[in-house]
């Protein structure tokens, strides 16, 4: 992989200096940074940096903040990629910015090299080489439209409580060269955030589902409703990539005096959620067999969950001799799209594909809000029948029944990333009358009408394998 991260490296330990219990100490780019960076200046094969935007997720007192402050530096005096730069330093409020922006000033003062091609204001810093500019905005402060920024750097994103700085920022880019976002942050807790909308992107890039090559992502953290002791050394050091500058007995301190949800958030980098998640950690990837895969002629029962705008649609094969389970097709509303509706003719179009391809004994399906479609497909003679998902009696049989067979191996499915990142959603809500699977909260853009479809999928599957297919399940839908 080509890429300008070591030479980002280099000019930080040679002309860079720490502050705070270190001051004046070299900083010397710890292997986690020197790996993000390479992965933050890859090239493409023009030469040029290969990515826009970058998220990178760490916690907080490994240094991420000093990292952001020495990268502005970088930027302003050193990066080539724009002739006359314009750098934004964007935090939450404005005792963040000033934070960041003080300790860059540190780093330029306290070269003498750095300090001789700077001009230091108290609001901004000039570069007197390139006539390039270094200020900071915070998001208490108002909107920063009519800026052109070159390179932005997000401090702490999780305590933005919209995206209007953000996004006044990243398309005032829009004209520059070689444009770069960096997001450093720690996590949050609620996914409809703007950082939790950009986390939720970032793992779908990762996962492979969405192909963004200008977007890179990076999280020192546990992964999605990941099982983990927050009081084990251990755990501390495996999510805090600069654990060997760190101080133990501070940590052991801070858990003991902290509450468990924050401990986990800003220690950790843990998204945390009062929801129960439905699996333990890892435990439905295990069931990932990509050997198996459906052929012509199987015999199958699919599970369909419908919406028709600003939703997601989904379709679920089973196949009856070896309950293995494969995504038939997923309609998934964009995260920036609300008013999105689903491709009907599409959707219509791939069932009907399924049934020319599988010996397919039974589509069933929740009607809410898709009669119209599900009566076209049972007036060509196709057999679908109703399984109406907010119905307890039907759930919560379906769900215990689909997680005892995940955790006794079971079934299989196909390691779809959008059925796994869709199963990692779900949230298990337990009353008096059993425990289903639910979004974490009805609002909520992370997705599980997969899980529900492979839910649906399974159940009506063990019945037709057991052969005690009750007449009522039968019934086409009316």
């Amino acid at each position: 992989m080509k890429t300008d991260g070591p030479k980002v490296s280099e000019f930080i330990s040679t002309f860079l200096t720490l502050g705070g219990s270190f001051l004046g100490q070299p900083f010397v780019p710890l292997d986690w940074m020197n790996d993000a960076l390479d992965d933050i200046y890859e090239l493409d094969e023009n030469g040029r940096r290969a990515k826009r935007t970058y998220l990178l997720g760490v916690p907080r007192k490994n240094a991420k903040s000093t990292l952001g402050a020495a990268l502005a530096v970088y930027h302003l005096i050193v990066d080539r990629s724009d002739k006359s730069p314009q750098i934004i330093s964007a935090a939450g409020d404005k005792k963040q910015a000033r934070l960041v922006f003080d300790e860059a000033k540190r780093m330029i003062q306290s070269s003498p090299e750095l300090d001789a091609v700077c001009q230091v204001f108290r609001d901004e810093i000039r570069c007197t080489i390139n006539n390039g500019v270094y200020r900071v905005v915070s998001a208490d402060a108002g909107l920063a439209h009519g800026l052109n920024p070159s390179t932005v750097i997000v401090d702490e994103y999780h305590v933005h409580k919209n995206a209007d700085l953000f996004t006044a920022l990243t398309t005032g880019s829009a004209t520059r060269s070689q444009p770069l976002v960096l997001v450093i942050t720690t996590a949050g807790f609620n996914s409809e955030s703007p950082l939790g909308k950009l986390y939720e992107y970032g793992r779908r890039v990762e996962a492979g589902e969405i192909e963004d090559t200008s977007f890179g992502f990076q999280w020192h953290g546990p992964r999605d409703n990941e099982e983990f002791d927050h009081t084990d050394p251990e755990v501390w050091k495996k999510y805090n990539p600069s654990w060997e500058i760190m101080n133990e007995s501070e940590f052991a301190s801070a858990c003991r005096l902290t509450p468990e949800s924050e401990f986990i958030r800003y220690r950790l980098n843990g998204w945390t959620s009062a929801e129960s998640a439905w699996f333990p950690a890892g435990a439905f990837e295990q069931r990932t067999d990509e050997e198996r895969k459906l052929e012509p002629n199987d015999i199958v029962v699919l599970g369909f969950d419908g919406a028709w705008r600003g939703d997601c649609s989904a379709l679920v094969a089973t196949r009856l001799e070896d309950m293995h389970q494969e995504v038939i097709g997923v309609w998934e509303a964009p995260l920036d799209d609300p008013h999105w509706r689903t491709p009907v003719d599409d959707v219509k179009k791939v069932i009907r594909d399924a049934f020319d391809t599988y010996t397919v004994k039974e589509m069933a399906a929740d009607p809410y809000r898709f009669e119209q479609t599900l009566m076209e497909l049972v007036d060509e003679g196709l057999p679908v029948v109703e399984f109406t998902t907010n119905s307890l009696q039907r759930m919560i049989p379906a769900t215990q029944a689909y997680y005892d067979a995940v955790m006794d191996g079971e079934l299989t499915h196909d390691g779809n990333a959008t059925l796994i990142r869709h199963v990692s959603h779900a949230v298990l809500k337990a009353d008096n009358r059993g425990a289903r699977i639910v979004k974490e909260n009805r609002a909520s853009r992370r997705f599980i009408d997969l899980a529900v479809a492979a839910v649906i999928s399974y159940h009506r599957a063990t019945v037709w394998r057991d052969e005690e297919v009750a007449p009522e399940a039968r019934m086409l839908v009316l």
